[in-house]
């Protein structure tokens, strides 16, 4: 097995090997995204993160590809997988049915050629002329192309079509592409001349909508083809699943120990960690779009290596596509997307917050790395971590809705927010002299259904006077961001409900009960819980304010920085009472008067908290509604250049989601936006919170915590970036006139013109016009 994968030496990056006679052989780097419909292949994508390597293991099949040859890719993938210590995840690839992330190793996209090994196909090297063929181009993030018959009838008027022969390449946009369509298809001719061609072969553009706008480069098209006979259709619809049918999971345990495989249902959504158990394998099904395999660490090995085929033959039992992808991964090393599906993922050995696990062979270290502020914006990716665009420090501005109005909110009563009112915030923090901002809309659990609206459209009308500039943040009552936390210096408090209004005729309640929540200034509030017992929790510090003063309540799991947190809070709280007039108690010596205020004595939690892992990476996604049901693409291994003008796009970082507007993009998108986002957290298989903060970002205005999920952001992209019609424009679309004869090669010129090309070239050039006209290449 060593001398068979000799090639992988654990640095980052992706090895392919390609099934040629039953062996594994190694594809030349230069010839990464060309993949032959008669073959299979496997794939090998590894990652650092910090200290660790991840695997990805991707066996792809083609569509003329025999079944012994997919049998040994198949093969293959599990011998790697075991190479590699049974850690890598395994990924099902079908042509033209390629997860996204497979397809986003290949950023220029991937082109599926005719043939195979078996016929002499090989991967050819560079300065290859010898080529004539018709690439159909599909994709807006990720393409993918296709070789297809060299005919007219092979063209639609939705997709990209790039002709090839060798030291010509033609484009041609179908009339109802979009910008992004074309755009690819440039970028996927212009990587065919540089890589494939070495830089010499000349690209040509034809819109599809105004064909006489370029006679000549229709003169090469059509020299090829022959004349176009009849007219073209729309084309096929792209065949994607909605969110809805993602969402739906069930898991099923899968055995064979009676010598035959038994598949029993044991769970729908929402699913929960501990359905899984360490003995078995399981298969969970995403809506039939999917099938996720987890082999147990204590399964039998033969069972575990028997779940791909079992998971194949499963699809078939369900009459789902053989299409169908499948992902096999294992036992304590699940990939991202599938601790997703689940409610909670919990791991062993790993913390949360500031501190940050180091894990030397088995034995986890955790160390606590104290939180700096100057960090913030110099290091983009530390901001994005911490959620934080600095310190909290800048320029603080809050108003009130009252009656459906903004009210300016007197600064001395900055940090109170009540669950029957709505407010905005405006946050100002400078960055080498220039001003940013974030707008937060904090929306009470209580306020009316107006105030809300009120709120939001307040919100659009602040955005417009700076200019549109603000970054937008939506967050609901009891769910704020540490960022919003870390402006009022540890002092917020959240009263359940009443209004802060002036003459307000709520009385207030003569016993207040509150949660203290945090260790430094930068993230602690006070909120507001029923006065009883039961609300008491072990791990954390509660104020009980009552008419003879203030007890300080601390549970035997908070921490010293807790306790003193709380105090600072007492003050704000208590809002007359100095500091150190409290009453301390400490849990199990609690006086008579303490339960008395709390209606008696009765059970709370006083379990050790369990510490829900934050292990979710960002994700970028394109969200859709246009077709009537709500698609959501993932755009997988993404840069900077995934974020196009004309399109809203959706990141994902768990415990919140940003919305990144383009400036072109249309105003039904626009407006949509917030809704397409609530759509999402409602459809995501993993049952999210459905107040989960939004946080609406303009191009051009980009937070750190935004940019920071990026490797090398470029500010002045948008600026220096380059469009489809400036690629288009540096090809010199308008070049001198093309001597269509050239393109064909011998044999076709005899076929068309009926003489050699020596003869033709040997006429008088009033004759090889006359010629050229009567065959239609003029």
């Amino acid at each position: 097995m060593e001398y068979t994968f000799r090639a992988v030496n654990h640095s980052a990056g992706i090895i392919i090997w390609r099934v040629e006679k039953m062996e594994l052989v190694q594809v030349p780097e230069k010839s990464y995204g060309n993949f032959y419909e008669g073959d299979c292949y496997v794939l090998l994508f590894t990652q650092k993160t910090s200290s660790f390597l991840s695997y990805d293991i991707h066996f792809w099949i083609g569509s003329e590809s025999t079944t012994d040859e997919q049998a040994a890719a198949a093969l293959y993938t599990v011998q790697l997988d075991e190479f590699l210590g049974s850690t890598p995840v395994q990924h099902r690839e079908v042509q033209n049915h390629e997860s996204d992330a497979f397809r986003g190793y290949f950023k220029q996209g991937i082109i599926c050629k005719k043939g195979g090994v078996a016929s002499g196909m090989r991967h050819t090297g560079t300065n290859c002329y010898d080529v004539k063929r018709l690439l159909h181009v599909k994709g807006r993030k990720r393409v993918i192309a296709n070789e297809v018959e060299m005919s007219w009838k092979s063209f639609n008027l939705g997709d990209v079509f790039l002709l090839d022969i060798g030291k010509t390449i033609v484009q041609w946009n179908g009339p109802k592409c979009n910008k992004q369509e074309k755009l690819k298809g440039m970028i996927m001719a212009k990587d065919i001349r540089d890589r494939e061609r070495g830089g010499r072969a000349e690209i040509r553009v034809i819109e599809g909508d105004a064909e006489s706008d370029s006679p000549q480069t229709m003169e090469i098209l059509n020299s090829v083809l022959g004349a176009r006979t009849s007219g073209l259709t729309d084309g096929p619809p792209d065949k994607t699943a909605d969110q809805e049918q993602k969402s739906q999971l069930t898991l099923y345990h899968v055995t064979d120990a009676d010598g035959q495989m038994t598949v029993t249902e044991i769970a729908s959504r929402p699913l929960v960690q501990d359905l899984l158990n360490h003995d078995d394998c399981y298969f969970l099904d995403q809506g039939g779009t999917k099938i996720f395999v987890w082999k147990g660490k204590k399964a039998n090995k033969a069972e575990r290596q028997a779940t791909m085929a079992r998971a194949l033959k499963f699809i078939k039992t369900k009459n789902y596509p053989n299409t169908t992808s499948v992902e096999t991964v294992n036992d304590g090393a699940e990939s991202a997307l599938f601790k997703q599906l689940f409610q909670r993922w919990t791991v062993k050995g790993q913390t949360q917050g500031l501190g940050k696990v180091h894990t030397r062979g088995k034995v986890a270290h955790v160390t606590q790395e104290k939180f700096d502020a100057s960090r913030m914006h110099v290091m983009p990716e530390v901001a994005a971590q911490e959620r934080m665009v600095d310190d909290g420090s800048g320029q603080v501005e809050v108003w009130r809705i009252e009656n459906l109005e903004l009210v300016p909110v007197d600064p001395q009563w900055y940090g109170y927010f009540y669950g029957g009112d709505c407010y905005l915030i405006l946050y100002t923090y400078l960055v080498h002299c220039k001003k940013y901002y974030l707008l937060y809309i904090w929306q009470g659990r209580h306020a009316t259904q107006d105030e809300v609206a009120a709120s939001a459209f307040q919100a659009v009308d602040l955005d417009q006077k700076y200019g549109g500039e603000p970054v937008q943040v939506r967050i609901t009552m009891g769910k704020e961001p540490r960022h919003f936390l870390a402006m009022f210096k540890g002092k917020m408090v959240i009263f359940e409900g009443g209004t802060s209004r002036e003459g307000s005729s709520d009385p207030e309640p003569p016993i207040r009960f509150f949660q203290v929540h945090g260790s430094d200034p930068s993230n602690t509030r006070a909120i507001e819980v029923p006065a009883l017992a039961a609300s008491l929790n072990s791990n954390d510090v509660f104020l009980l304010k009552s008419q003879s003063g203030i007890h300080l309540w601390c549970g035997k799991g908070s921490s010293g920085d807790e306790r003193a947190m709380a105090k600072e809070v007492s003050c704000v709280v208590g809002q007359n009472s100095r500091q150190g007039s409290e009453e301390i108690v400490a849990e199990g010596q609690e006086p008579i008067e303490f339960w008395e205020l709390l209606r008696g004595k009765a059970p709370y939690a006083s379990e050790k908290r369990l510490q829900q892992v934050s292990d979710h990476p960002a994700r970028l996604f394109e969200c859709s509604n246009k077709t009537g049901c709500f698609i959501v693409t993932e755009v997988t291994q993404f840069t900077q250049d995934d974020l196009i003008e004309d399109d809203v796009m959706l990141m994902d970082t768990w415990d919140q989601v940003f919305l990144w507007i383009g400036k072109e993009a249309n105003e039904v998108e626009r407006k949509e936006s917030v809704v397409t986002s609530r759509e999402y957290l409602r459809t995501h298989p993993g049952t999210r919170d459905p107040d989960t903060p939004i946080l609406l970002i303009k191009q051009g205005f980009e937070p750190p915590t935004f940019t920071g999920w990026f490797t090398a952001w470029d500010p002045f992209k948008w600026n220096e970036g380059k469009s489809y019609e400036d690629l288009k424009k540096e090809l010199g679309e308008k070049t001198a006139p093309v001597n269509v004869t050239k393109h064909l090669s011998e044999s076709d010129f005899d076929c068309v013109f009926g003489i050699t090309k020596d003869s033709f070239a040997s006429l008088p050039g009033w004759k090889q016009l006359k010629m050229k006209k009567e065959k239609g290449m003029f």
